[in-house]
């Protein structure tokens, strides 16, 4: 008999999943917006996403259709739905730290959610592949690398992260969430994170200042804006993975034309990994100031 994960994505199309996570905290649901390619199969790939501030997976998901049916490929969006996960807290910053600043069990942390949810697909036979791929945007991209930065990388083959507003530098001696240090994390992390082939895209014109932008001290610290913020990061880390004789796998991908866009950054990154190439904002679907 089928399990209710694998009977929800049994036919092509979009579904909208209830779920939980106990491993986190199964009083704060969960939703999984899926879309399944007509030509997907159990070998094909799967692409986890990480939607932005306005937690709208279901947007994030759609993001990714045209390439879903393209590639074949099934897409899984997990929402953090702002009832159940209000403010940064709980997802951008993962659920690491308590009310009283205490550090969680490391298993309870939200960012081992996408990946357990990819260990359900497994176990469901939704899926046969060993590894995913994942891609967030946004907040997305604040959560993302610091997946990256906590979590063990053995159930992801590629990682990518667009326009994140502010990056957890990859150092023991800075505090969570400026740093990795003081949450029982360890050099064995660190030099993980600077290891795994992280692409992060930066689009050029994501320069624009306002609310929705971190303006914390330690977020200012790093740039005046999320591009120039972007190589900050990059930079923070070739510099730790010299100081520590290890080389830094990380790319940073400029992306000419595009602003702070989850749509036009899913399709550059779809692009990059299924199709080998950097494509154009006109091609991501920017349509350009001045254009009918």
């Amino acid at each position: 008999m089928k399990t209710p994960l694998a009977q929800a994505l049994s036919a092509p199309g979009r579904a909208a999943i209830p779920w939980a996570d106990a491993d986190c905290d199964l009083a704060r649901p969960l939703t999984l917006h899926t879309y399944r390619a007509p030509g997907f199969t159990p070998d094909s790939p799967v692409v986890l996403v990480s939607h932005g501030m306005l937690r709208n997976g279901d947007d994030y998901r759609d993001f990714w259709v045209e390439a879903a049916d393209r590639h074949g490929l099934l897409i899984v969006a997990t929402t953090f739905g702002n009832a159940a996960w209000p403010g940064a807290g709980p997802y951008n910053n993962g659920l690491v730290l308590d009310e009283a600043g205490a550090v969680r069990p490391r298993a309870a942390w939200a960012y081992g959610i996408p990946l357990r949810v990819f260990q359900a697909l497994r176990d469901a036979g939704v899926t046969r592949r060993a590894k995913a791929h994942f891609f967030g945007h946004s907040a997305g991209g604040q959560f993302g690398h610091r997946l990256m930065s906590t979590q063990p990388h053995d159930l992801l083959e590629a990682a990518t992260v667009g326009n994140p507003g502010w990056y957890t530098l990859p150092t023991l001696e800075k505090a969570f969430p400026e740093g990795m240090g003081g949450i029982r994390l360890s050099d064995r992390e660190v030099e993980a994170l600077l290891r795994f082939p992280l692409t992060i895209l930066a689009g050029d014109r994501d320069t624009e200042v306002g609310p929705s932008l971190p303006s914390n001290p330690e977020a200012l610290a790093q740039g005046p804006h999320r591009f120039a913020r972007a190589h900050f990061y990059l930079e923070a880390g070739r510099a730790e993975a010299k100081r520590r004789g290890i080389d830094c796998a990380w790319k940073l991908l400029p992306v000419a034309g595009i602003g702070h866009d989850g749509r036009a950054m899913s399709r550059v990154c779809a692009a990059l990994w299924f199709e080998g190439r950097l494509i154009s904002a006109e091609e991501a679907g920017v349509v350009a100031e001045g254009a009918a």
